[in-house]
């Protein structure tokens, strides 16, 4: 599976290990194997269980919509099922990975998610599929607008946060206590039900940050060397998300281990290397490679390090 550029050039060695996006969603999984060998009607199955629990729809549907021959084999689905919402979904998304890879032209992935969401106007998940496009490739009004669309119909949506704060971090404002993505992540998390891991989004924010800084030659490349992660805001920051982490007690959230990397990766940086520990055995081989890839590293091999040395078999 080839997962699309990541927005706004953000740079990555390519990695030879193979990072599932499924997570340990063994359900989804299966679906995408059988999506693989033109068993649509397992995903059909799987996405009508999936009902409106909005942040698994859309983990599941992003995640289908990256098999490599997934469009073809809903434009199946759709001559089988033509007024299937849930196959105009699924066939957006995996236009808009298309394009967001240069092989589909945005205006056709544009139009294939609004023909979606005219299908099921009370769904975020085909607004998800352009909020991933024009975070991409778009301006911030259309980004702006694309994320209001999805909080309009589930304000706590997971992934359109997480894809807003990559975008915000990108601006070139001076950094500080007022820069946007700051603002924007405190805001979300402190509007969020207590339950919500939207509690995580300021050290995602801080993550994304360092991304860029590290990048453009403002902060050492070394996360080790860089007051970015010692300063009294960031260890506001973590100590806040650590301490939500301990007492939630959701741990089904579809996409909880994506934060769990970020706060592992983030207590490393910091230098706590008890509670790296702790994240990790949570995490067990479900790496992603955001962040560990920040600001350009082989993912796998950053992740694997710093976990042997936090949990003492490095």
């Amino acid at each position: 599976m080839s997962p699309p550029p990541p927005p706004l050039g953000r740079g990555r060695k390519r990695s030879g290990h193979t990072f599932d996006a499924a997570l340990d969603d063994s359900e989804l999984a299966a679906a995408r194997t059988a999506l693989s060998q033109g068993r649509w009607q397992t995903v059909r199955s799987l996405l009508a269980r999936t009902g409106d629990d909005w942040d698994r729809r859309g983990h599941r549907v992003t995640v289908l919509a990256a098999e490599p021959y997934c469009a073809a084999w809903t434009r199946d689905w759709l001559l089988a099922e033509p007024d299937s919402g849930d196959a105009a979904v699924l066939l957006a998304h995996a236009q808009v990975r298309l394009a967001l890879r240069g092989k589909e032209k945005p205006p056709r992935a544009r139009e294939a998610c609004r023909t979606a969401a005219a299908r099921l106007p009370a769904d975020p998940t085909p607004w998800l599929g352009l909020l991933m496009l024009e975070s991409a490739l778009g301006t911030e009004p259309e980004m702006w607008h694309c994320f209001a669309e999805i909080r309009a119909r589930y304000a706590d949506h997971h992934h359109a946060h997480h894809l807003v704060v990559a975008r915000l971090a990108e601006q070139r404002t001076a950094d500080g206590p007022l820069h946007a993505v700051y603002d924007f992540a405190l805001d979300a998390a402190q509007r969020a039900p207590a339950d919500s891991p939207l509690a995580v989004l300021p050290v995602v924010a801080h993550t994304e940050r360092f991304r860029v800084l590290a990048a453009t030659g403002h902060e050492p490349r070394d996360a080790a060397a860089s007051g970015h992660w010692t300063g009294r805001r960031a260890r506001q920051v973590m100590r806040s998300a650590f301490d939500w982490w301990l007492e939630w007690e959701q741990e089904g959230h579809p996409r909880r281990l994506i934060d769990l990397n970020f706060l592992a990766h983030a207590k490393v940086c910091e230098g706590r290397g008890a509670e790296a520990a702790a994240l990790f055995h949570r995490i067990g081989d479900h790496a992603t490679p955001s962040p560990w890839s920040y600001p350009d590293r082989d993912p796998y091999s950053a992740f694997r390090a710093a976990r042997d040395t936090a949990l003492g078999t490095a």
